[in-house]
């Protein structure tokens, strides 16, 4: 009988990071702690075993494509053996989102790959760090789970819809639209709809090195907004822009001007909407195509996966 594994891969953040005393839940160093020291005193879920690896080891906010692909290509190992019934990802919040999103296109995984973090440090006096790691294993190890979602605070979310909503609260995601996928109370998930699934956008294995991605850049439309910015990128060299519009996709007149310009020069061009909630809408007379929902930095990633087809 072949023995299940859990396997945890480190990517830092704070869930990894210390301070100097316990009252300090800010002022704190990210990514101090390797993962196999974050799993100590955290009980493996019975009848599996844990085994981590650490991939990476850096601040969130730091996340980049050097990062990306080599947590990608170690998830689609791991996944492929039949011993392992899941994936858990410690990451930092500030882009946990993205990964996240970035993991289900290249993957669109059968079996879970579930990312948490902490919004303390390790060292903090009520670190959520723990709990957090013994909520994702309990999703990791769920019969039937499957897809690239995040595990924080109690609540499941799914990599398409999760979003980072606040600063500083324990419990800063939400599900925006969907609403989450279940809720995980003493170590039991309690389903509230169906699993992340889908097709991947690119294979993992199919990535190129990270000096070869395209350059895909977010602009924003707000007033007084003229477009400098996008000329500047044109001037810069650029392969994609997404726009972070105002309402259903609306733009201030001199920024839509500049983006025509740019999508005639060749530029690939996608609207998004700033606002956290609903998406953009298309109307019969668009000139600029929308983000099929997404918001804009998950936009961002697709655009990245589309041109490099």
């Amino acid at each position: 009988m072949i023995e299940r594994t859990i396997v945890v891969l480190g990517t830092g953040g704070t869930i990894a990071g210390e301070a100097a005393t316990a009252s300090d839940n800010v002022g704190y160093r990210a990514a101090q702690r390797g993962v196999a020291q974050l799993l100590h005193g955290v009980p493996a879920v019975a009848g599996l075993r844990m085994a981590s690896e650490q991939v990476a080891q850096i601040d969130s906010k730091d996340m980049d494509f050097a990062v990306w692909v080599p947590l990608a290509l170690r998830c689609a190992h791991w996944l492929a053996r039949d011993d392992v019934a899941g994936i858990v990802v410690t990451h930092g919040t500030d882009t946990m989102e993205e990964t996240a999103f970035f993991l289900q296109a290249v993957l669109a995984p059968r079996k879970p790959v579930v990312l948490t973090g902490a919004m303390r440090p390790a060292t903090s006096l009520a670190a959520d760090g723990p709990q957090n790691i013994a909520d994702a294993l309990a999703v990791a190890a769920t019969p039937g789970a499957q897809g690239v979602c995040v595990a924080f605070a109690g609540t499941l979310h799914g990599a398409f819809e999760v979003a980072k909503v606040h600063g500083y609260r324990m419990d800063p995601f939400a599900s925006i639209d969907a609403g989450p996928i279940a809720r995980i109370e003493e170590g039991q998930v309690r389903s509230l709809r169906p699993w992340p699934a889908g097709t991947s956008l690119r294979a993992a294995a199919d990535l190129p090195p990270p000096d070869r991605w395209p350059r895909v850049e977010i602009v924003a439309s707000h007033a007084g907004a003229d477009g400098a910015v996008v000329r500047a990128l044109l001037a810069h060299g650029v392969d994609g822009l997404v726009v972070a519009a105002t309402g259903n996709g609306t733009l201030h007149h001199a920024l839509q001007a500049a983006l025509l310009q740019a999508q005639a020069q060749g530029v690939a061009v996608r609207r998004a909407s700033r606002c956290l909630e609903g998406r953009v809408l298309p109307a019969a007379d668009d000139q600029l195509p929308h983000a099929q929902g997404l918001s804009p930095v998950k936009a961002r990633i697709a655009l990245l996966l589309e041109l490099m087809r």
